[in-house]
């Protein structure tokens, strides 16, 4: 698997001779693949663990993101990518799962920039990840991720203002999972509470040891502080899991949409709320991650490799 770490250091290296919102930009057409290849089990193991999945048998709807995000970063950290990867922001992902992925299978990779656009606050990218056994797509993702900069007035843009976070987002070497919040929201309507989850201070180090992803926004109070967080924040692709891994049949989500609204500082008590419709997370009265589930509408066919 391509290495993570070095491309957070390709990152911060070419980061600063990049311009983003420059005209006549335009994505590459490189795509970057991970042969078919087993899937490791103790990473899984510990993934499962720090996520609350417990179906061993399947795999976690969220996992190939994880396995594909080392290709993702290798894209966004190269020199014909247009954004600069420092301070990108994670604002949403759509995963639609068309068969269930089983930790026994060897799926084959593809990550790729689909789409640039005009956001009011910048230019977001839609990466793409695919996932396939013997050509056949089973998974894929789709993520937007937002590269903040001066528009000019009247610039179009589908996702919401995000939200720079408690102390401001200064720039950071990976993508961050903060909040698309308008300056004037529109109120979310709160679901009905479900459980109440206390997260340990260590909870960005467990996980980035689970996941790879060791941005440092997430592991010490001073390596948070460096990227203006007063304490490390919740990985959003953990919220996103840790919301999942609770829905009941988590085998049976055909589609989620989630979209990242607010970071979790750490420690942390939040509150999980959930509907047959979808999830929120929030805490005193802000809400960090909302999400819309879908449900295969033959999930045996789905498990049994018909869809």
């Amino acid at each position: 698997m391509p290495s993570l770490n070095a491309a957070l250091v390709r990152g911060a290296v070419t980061s600063p001779f990049k311009r983003a919102g420059r005209p006549g930009a335009a994505l590459p057409a490189d795509r970057a693949v991970r042969p078919a290849a087993p899937i490791a089990a103790g990473p899984l193991a510990s993934y499962r663990r720090i996520c609350g999945f417990t179906g061993p048998d399947t795999l976690p709807l969220t996992y190939p993101h994880v396995l594909g995000f080392p290709l993702a970063m290798r894209l966004m950290t190269a020199r014909r990518f247009p954004l600069p990867v420092v301070g990108l922001v994670h604002t949403w992902i759509e995963i639609t799962r068309h068969r269930t992925l089983h930790p026994t299978d060897r799926p084959e990779l593809t990550v790729y920039a689909e789409s640039l656009a005009p956001h009011r606050r910048g230019t977001e990218v839609t990466m793409v990840t695919e996932a396939r056994l013997a050509g056949e797509l089973l998974w894929e993702s789709r993520s937007g991720y937002l590269s903040r900069h001066t528009t000019h007035p009247g610039t179009a843009g589908t996702a919401p203002d995000p939200d720079p976070g408690p102390a401001g987002t200064g720039p950071t070497p990976a993508p961050t999972h903060t909040a698309p919040a308008p300056r004037n929201p529109t109120p979310v309507p709160e679901l009905p509470a479900v459980a109440e989850w206390r997260l340990p201070g260590d909870l960005g180090r467990r996980y980035g040891a689970a996941s790879g992803d060791r941005n440092p926004i997430h592991l010490y109070p001073l390596t948070a502080r460096l990227f203006g967080f007063p304490r490390p924040i919740a990985h959003g692709m953990w919220t996103v899991a840790r919301c999942l891994a609770e829905t009941p049949e988590p085998d049976e989500v055909h589609v989620v949409r989630a979209d990242f609204r607010a970071p979790v500082l750490l420690p942390a008590t939040v509150t999980y709320a959930a509907d047959a419709t979808g999830f929120q997370l929030r805490s005193a009265g802000r809400i960090h991650l909302t999400g819309r589930i879908l449900r295969a509408p033959d999930p045996a066919a789905a498990r049994d490799g018909r869809s």
